[in-house]
């Protein structure tokens, strides 16, 4: 990594607040998109600190990924052929959902709403809901008449997956994407007034009514489907009294508002990243059901896989971030750029930190971690073999990604979407390119270097552009770096040494073992050696228990 030559050599003490910098200078980057004069914008409530925001949101995201692994869990006792039809079924849902919610509706909507006064607010989200509404009820309608026709374009030509199961259980689950956009709208209202507990723990919502249903209802198709719209339907309905409390909650209106533009400008460019990475999703979607490269249950492996990927990401590396995104856009809008650049730095330490131990131990421990999965002794060997596979090389893309998924956010915040953009769609179709090439020869381990390299690429290229715009702090990152992703290969390679001596994995009570010994210890080795470099991260955490 370059290092700019204004960067200092001793990291400064960072804790999970934002320090005084200078005054202002000017965006270097060029002219915004949108109002040259931004509104005045609010200050964050006094009594809201982003260090409170961030354990609210990663407290909502463990519970919501733990829940998410129970309810994992119970979807596995419905057998492989099941649940890679409903797999399969979910899909578009999912795609349309990136496309229209969720990521593309946080990272657009925000910052334009964080720009304007409390009457513009509340219009631009009465605008912005009811246009939703209405996009959302055509495709939902859409992708019921035409599901055969998806499925067969999702399948390979020799599947794995039993078609008719399939196109059945897309048409069931359609209608989860107008329940996940209404409470993406919802989400998106709450963490852009700093309002995260209520959001951040919807998904908790989603997870246990899913799960209360699919313990109740017979082990069949329509009823694995309805548990999964039962659970839509929890995690929008609890998100409501606190918008209603707020005074937050929008009357969908299909009107214009001058600043609807904005929005909808903003979330353009999210079409071509979402559609690029849901490429991905379906050349991946079409390699796990060939029936010539990999066996039934493949998918099933690849979705436990990545319920325990995305468990650890969202925690250690989505929440500090998605808690930090509202002082990012607020420091954008009043043009703080020696804040920002402070910020920048605090997220980046931070989520490696945090990142770099979780990547070491679930490449030493993938097998014991797809344990979980398996409540039997009698379980699919195929499905753990892919989980335990998949996981190994994906775990191996926590710390890069975590590197992108900070600086996509300051693009995103001070309006540079179509930068942000550019790399993020060249990033996946060069994973994709990585899969055709890696996949056949390696096998299941390709899917997660082909992330991995995918990842520093793409790192290395927002370092570069964020280094051009604003001067990117490069000394103080790479130390950190130089201290963390040594000691967290440490880690790894004693809990690896500690498995080897633990019963084998494959059922859930080796596998519960194998990760609190071999884990426990290998992560006490990080803390500990965390503590002797001194890590302010680490010295961070010891003062708020000795208080």
């Amino acid at each position: 990594m370059t290092v700019p030559p204004d960067s200092t050599s001793t990291p400064p003490q960072i804790d999970l607040e934002f320090a005084e910098t200078s005054p202002a200078a000017p965006d270097p980057g060029g002219p915004r998109i949108g109002p040259a004069q931004p509104a005045a914008v609010p200050a964050p409530s006094p009594g809201r600190s982003v260090r409170a925001n961030t354990l609210i949101v990663m407290a909502g995201t463990l519970g919501s990924r733990l829940s998410g692994i129970v309810r994992q869990i119970i979807i596995n006792r419905f057998g492989s052929g099941l649940t890679d039809a409903f797999l399969v079924a979910v899909t578009i849902p999912n795609l349309l959902r990136e496309l229209l919610a969720e990521g593309a509706l946080v990272n657009s909507f925000i910052p334009v709403y964080k720009s304007l006064d409390t009457a513009e607010r509340r219009a631009l989200a009465q605008a912005f809901s009811g246009l939703l509404i209405a996009v959302n009820l055509l495709l939902m309608g859409l992708g019921i008449l035409v599901a055969p026709a998806i499925v067969d374009a999702l399948l390979a030509q020799s599947s794995n997956v039993d078609r008719a199961l399939a196109v059945y259980m897309t048409q069931m689950v359609m209608p989860f994407l107008m329940l996940i956009s209404l409470s993406a709208v919802a989400m998106g209202l709450l963490n852009a007034d700093e309002h995260f507990r209520e959001s951040s723990f919807a998904p908790v919502a989603f997870n246990l009514a899913s799960i209360a249903a699919l313990l109740a209802l017979p082990h069949t198709a329509t009823w694995l489907a309805f548990g999964w719209l039962v659970g839509g339907s929890a995690q929008l309905l609890v998100q409501l009294p606190a918008l209603r409390r707020f005074g937050l909650l929008p009357l969908p209106m299909l009107r214009a508002h001058p600043a609807l533009s904005r929005v909808l400008r903003q979330m353009a460019p999210f079409t071509l990243t979402a559609g690029a990475r849901q490429f991905l999703n379906l050349y991946v979607l079409s390699l796990l059901t060939n029936a010539q490269l990999f066996q039934a249950g493949t998918r099933t492996g690849y979705g436990n896989a990545e319920s325990l990927f995305t468990m650890v990401n969202g925690l250690f590396v989505v929440s500090p971030v998605l808690a930090l995104f509202p002082r990012f856009s607020q420091h954008a809008a009043e043009k703080d750029w020696g804040r920002f650049k402070s910020l920048t730095a605090q997220a980046l330490r931070t989520t490696t930190f945090l990142a770099a131990p979780m990547s070491a131990l679930l490449v030493a421990l993938a097998p014991y971690a797809v344990s979980l999965f398996n409540l039997s002794r009698n379980f699919e060997v195929p499905k753990f073999e892919a989980g335990a596979g998949i996981l190994t090389g994906w775990a191996l893309a926590l710390v890069p990604w975590a590197v992108v998924t900070v600086l996509l956010r300051t693009f995103y915040a001070r309006e540079r979407t179509r930068e942000a953009v550019m790399v993020s769609a060249a990033g996946f179709v060069l994973e994709v390119g990585l899969y055709r090439l890696l996949v056949p020869s390696l096998g299941l381990l390709g899917f997660g270097l082909s992330t991995t390299v995918s990842g520093l690429l793409m790192a290395g290229a927002l370092t570069l552009m964020y280094r051009r715009a604003l001067g990117f702090p490069g000394r103080e990152v790479a130390g950190h770096l130089l201290r963390v992703v040594p000691l967290a290969a440490l880690a790894g390679a004693v809990a690896w040494l500690i498995s080897q001596v633990l019963p084998r994995p494959g059922f859930i009570v080796p596998g519960l073992v194998g990760l609190a010994v071999a884990g426990g210890a290998g992560l006490a080795v990080y803390l500990a050696g965390a503590l002797a470099l001194r890590l302010p991260e680490v010295a961070a955490v010891t003062r708020r228990l000795r208080r």
